[in-house]
């Protein structure tokens, strides 16, 4: 670790750090945004990323940073991709984080992957709150699994400075103890079954953060390594979209929006105009965004807004483009079940019912062939549909090519549970909104 200090302007070299963990639920997000906002307060400029598809983790930590959030990942945003968006960050901050996804190397591509391929050392937290040696047996275990790779633990959830001692104590020497957080009970950041609940309805969660941070021991914290990030030219992407009005609908219910997404609609010249999907008023547009969210929290008021239902309905019938992604798609359903039983019409423009579940239905990265062409992205859903409409075609797994979410279109809509990612394709998500 190198020491602390404020690294010129526009320097390549920038520190960096991946953040990484054993299993999902160690911790990851709590950590990184808690030592992001530790080096704020030690007068660092922080730049931090999630590896891949996930909408969450990165609300928590544009809060925690006051900047902006993108993904990582080298299958679905790609590996020239992820490596402009670095180098571009490492032109602002002093000290880049990246967030990692489930553990450490579970995956394809994995966390650990991505760290090799950018050369970033590795932190992994360990949520430390019912062991002490085994501590140091579980760093060993994941430095030994792929040498080189692991920078220092992190301890997570520890019980005092004493429990803290005792972890390092036992770590052997070759792996260094980069700090330790412990059990904040009243700064948690609370969750659900998609899970962590969003940032802005979590309304002390700068509080949280700041009460975390103060919590990071040692302070100030130690700095990373500093990684040589190579030049990589931002490509311009195709105009097919200027003066096109999309209303993109983002509020409570459907808020699962890649910022990357909403960024390259608006460099191919896209006009977006945000609306809620629970609100009565539809912007006048030339087509429709629905991305996913959390429709089944929102079911009662989703399915009394008719002057939204028929607006939508009045776009579907005049063959404008709509995309409906997973929670976008449950909202024109003919009906939601909840888990309770209780049932609600829906805006019915697919003829379909969907059902929610108790337990995850699918997960993974997935690329559609469309007639527009190629597009990659990923589905994590709790809810299943029913239908007897004929998809228009089947995405497959990254990973070994199974079939994966049906793609439906009726006229000029577009639905699925598959969440894209935009700039996998700019001229065929430019396409699927063309009036």
């Amino acid at each position: 670790m190198a020491k602390p200090g404020v690294a010129n302007p526009g320097n390549p070299r920038c520190a960096a750090l991946l953040i990484a963990a054993p299993s999902s639920g160690s911790g990851k997000t709590s950590v990184t945004a808690a030592l992001a906002r530790r080096y704020i307060k030690d007068g660092l400029r922080v730049r931090a990323f999630k590896i891949g598809p996930d909408f969450l983790d990165p609300m928590v930590l544009e809060e925690a940073t006051g900047a902006p959030v993108y993904q990582l990942d080298l299958w679905m945003v790609g590996e020239r991709e992820s490596a402009r968006r670095l180098y571009e960050a490492a032109q602002v901050a002093d000290v880049i984080l990246v967030e990692g996804a489930m553990g450490l190397y579970d995956g394809e591509p994995s966390g650990a992957d991505l760290a090799q391929h950018f050369g970033l050392p590795v932190a992994v937290v360990i949520d430390a709150s019912a062991m002490a040696q085994t501590f140091a047996a579980i760093a060993s275990g994941l430095l030994c699994f792929r040498p080189q790779l692991i920078g220092g633990v992190i301890a997570n959830r520890v019980a005092g400075e004493r429990h803290a001692q005792m972890l390092l104590e036992q770590l052997p020497h070759d792996i260094p103890f980069l700090g330790s957080l412990p059990r904040l009970d009243d700064a948690a950041i609370p969750e659900r079954h998609l899970g962590l609940v969003q940032a802005g309805e979590i309304g002390d969660l700068g509080r949280r953060i700041d009460a975390m941070a103060d919590a990071w021991r040692p302070r100030p914290a130690p700095v990373p390594m500093r990684v040589e990030w190579k030049p990589v030219e931002k490509v311009a992407p195709p105009a097919r979209l200027r003066g096109v009005r999309i209303a993109v609908a983002r509020d409570a219910a459907l808020c699962f929006i890649y910022r990357a997404n909403l960024e390259l609609l608006e460099a191919m010249g896209a006009e977006l105009h945000f609306f809620s999907i629970i609100e009565p008023t539809l912007p006048e547009c030339d087509a429709l965004y629905l991305p996913g969210g959390y429709p089944e929290l929102h079911a009662t008021r989703i399915a009394a807004n008719t002057a939204m239902k028929d607006s939508i309905a009045a776009m579907h019938a005049a063959g404008r483009p709509i995309l409906a992604e997973c929670g976008g798609m449950m909202c024109l359903a003919e009906s939601l079940t909840l888990t309770d039983g209780t049932s609600h019409v829906m805006f019915g423009l697919l003829p379909a019912e969907v059902t929610m579940q108790t337990r995850l239905a699918a997960i993974g990265l997935q690329e559609a062939e469309l007639p527009e062409g190629r597009l990659r992205g990923h589905t994590f859903h709790y809810s299943k549909i029913s239908t007897a409409m004929t998809p228009l075609a089947r995405a497959t797994g990254n990973r070994d090519g199974a079939p994966g979410e049906a793609v439906y279109r009726t006229k000029r809509l577009t639905a699925s549970y598959v969440h894209l990612y935009f700039a996998s394709n700019p001229e065929a998500a430019a396409a699927l909104f063309l009036p």
